[in-house]
């Protein structure tokens, strides 16, 4: 089977190209430098060249509060560019797996979400990703589409990848009490998709570690596995001012796919342990 990875240098990307690596899996794994998937004509010419059983798009705008004022460029990479992925993929007969977010939720539900439940996104961010998702349910029969959410994993672009650097240069740090959502690692959504691609699996399924917790409890357990002894003091989201709303809590249930594939997937907890065991 022969995989194609977009948005190779994110931490997603990374973290597959790692793992297909390890596994001896013909793949190609391709950046936005060499391969935008906003540009149609690249898509199609890419795809025909290297011919993939499964696109594997890992490739987003993901800059919650420049989304606010710069839309266009997220529905370039989040809606334009996955539209290009579906269609060259049903013109090529590719599999497409596609990452989305608990984001599209506007946090009003009592408990968990899951996959039947209505999206409602409050910010501009959000709102293009679900219209990427909305964009493949209309252009395929079959794919598969994760919604993720408060991913982590090895590089900067995560919150505890800040939170490190914070630490390091202020004498307390402030962190959201009234945010709730589920820490989910790169190494779980990888392992997962794997899964899902042995067994054949295709539709819309939540894909987080099990359990939830708020921004605040996430960081101070992250500072208390690495050792640093630093204040943090809880407030409410709101005091950041921040440009684009959030869902105060948009914790989603991973047991429609923890059923179907007949796993148990490890609580973010234990999942941060086995990050932070892994880094020393």
């Amino acid at each position: 089977m022969k995989y194609l990875i977009t948005g190779a240098k994110g931490q997603l990307g990374r973290e597959f190209s790692k793992t297909l690596e390890s596994l001896g899996c013909d793949f190609l794994a391709l950046d936005k430098d060499a391969f935008d998937i906003a540009d149609f004509p690249k898509v199609m010419t890419t795809l025909k060249h290297f011919m993939p059983d499964v696109v594997i798009n890992c490739a987003a705008y993901n800059q919650v509060d420049k989304a606010e004022v710069e839309f266009d460029q997220a529905l370039r990479s989040n809606c334009i560019g996955v539209s290009n992925l579906a269609i060259a993929c049903r013109e090529l007969k590719a599999f497409l797996i596609h990452y989305s977010t608990d984001y599209v939720f506007d946090g009003k539900k009592v408990g968990l979400y899951n996959e039947e439940d209505r999206a409602n996104p409050l910010n501009k961010y959000a709102l293009s990703k679900y219209l990427g998702e909305r964009q493949i349910e209309t252009l395929l029969r079959d794919y598969l589409v994760f919604r993720t959410s408060w991913v982590y994993g090895e590089g900067s672009q995560n919150f505890l990848y800040k939170l490190s650097l914070w630490s390091q240069t202020q004498e307390y740090l402030k962190v959201a009490c009234d945010e709730f959502s589920v820490p989910t690692s790169t190494r779980t959504i990888v392992e997962i998709t794997l899964k899902a691609i042995k067994k054949g699996l295709a539709g819309l399924y939540h894909l987080v570690n099990s359990d939830y917790c708020s921004r605040y409890e996430w960081a101070r357990e992250f500072l208390k596995l690495k050792g640093i002894n630093k204040f943090i003091y809880p407030v409410s989201q709101a005091e950041f001012n921040l440009p684009a709303k959030r869902p105060s809590f948009s914790a989603m249930s991973n047991e429609k796919l923890s059923k179907i594939l007949n796993i148990s997937i490890d609580t973010w907890k234990d999942e941060l342990k086995r990050f932070m065991r892994n880094k020393i």
